[in-house]
């Protein structure tokens, strides 16, 4: 493959962010008498924005007010703790010197929330990837392709020289709304049979293959 834009999905791929969602999540669900969720649990609902990830922790019988109101003290509460147990993957900060020495255009493509993916980037990983995209009210969430032509933009690149890089099947149906490859990482929150039935045009182990790749 030759490819020099690379598009990485954050929570999953590049960071291990499980514990911190879980611990701020149960927080304020027990903070409302809700039951907690279980780590499983979490991994499983994450990956289509935090409004989804509280919706699908409350019961069925929650209205969407209820819903709204819980996501907001979540968001709050992850705000302040989202850094506590947080950490890059092994071998990601590895892959992103040796990008950046080859001078591969690097972004972030999150269904975070936009201010969440922006401080985490920066700090987890400075000037390593200087574009860094979540949800809005003007960006789409994945799978709609809307970040990744907002990130094709920013970086001053084109469709047909990018890839994205990503662990669930979500990141794999934005790639193909994308018209681009995807590669499908396994050491994040989905199982690999998951991403090969998905479609995932390649799966890799480890970061280091990465760069065989592309």
């Amino acid at each position: 493959m030759k490819y020099n834009t690379v598009i990485f999905d954050l929570d999953g791929t590049l960071l291990n962010t499980l514990d911190d969602l879980r611990d701020s999540l149960n927080e304020v669900l027990m903070q409302h008498s809700y039951l907690p969720q279980r780590l499983e649990d979490v991994r499983r609902f994450v990956g289509n924005g935090v409004w989804n990830l509280v919706r699908r922790s409350l019961p069925d019988s929650c209205p969407d007010q209820e819903v709204t109101r819980i996501m907001e003290e979540f968001k709050a509460h992850y705000k302040k703790n989202m850094q506590n147990k947080t950490r890059p993957y092994n071998g990601i900060m590895e892959l992103l010197l040796d990008l950046n020495r080859f001078n591969y255009k690097l972004a972030i493509v999150s269904n975070k929330y936009d201010a969440a993916v922006k401080e985490l980037a920066q700090t987890y990983f400075g000037n390593l990837i200087p574009v860094a995209i979540g949800e809005t009210s003007e960006i789409r969430r994945k799978p709609a392709p809307d970040s990744i032509y907002t990130a094709i933009q920013e970086l001053g690149s084109t469709l047909d020289s990018a890839i994205l890089v990503g662990d669930s099947e979500t990141d794999v149906q934005t790639a193909k709304n994308a018209g681009i490859p995807c590669i499908g990482v396994t050491w994040g929150f989905r199982r690999r049979e998951v991403l090969r039935e998905e479609g995932a045009d390649f799966l890799i182990d480890t970061p280091r293959e990465l760069l065989t790749l592309i």
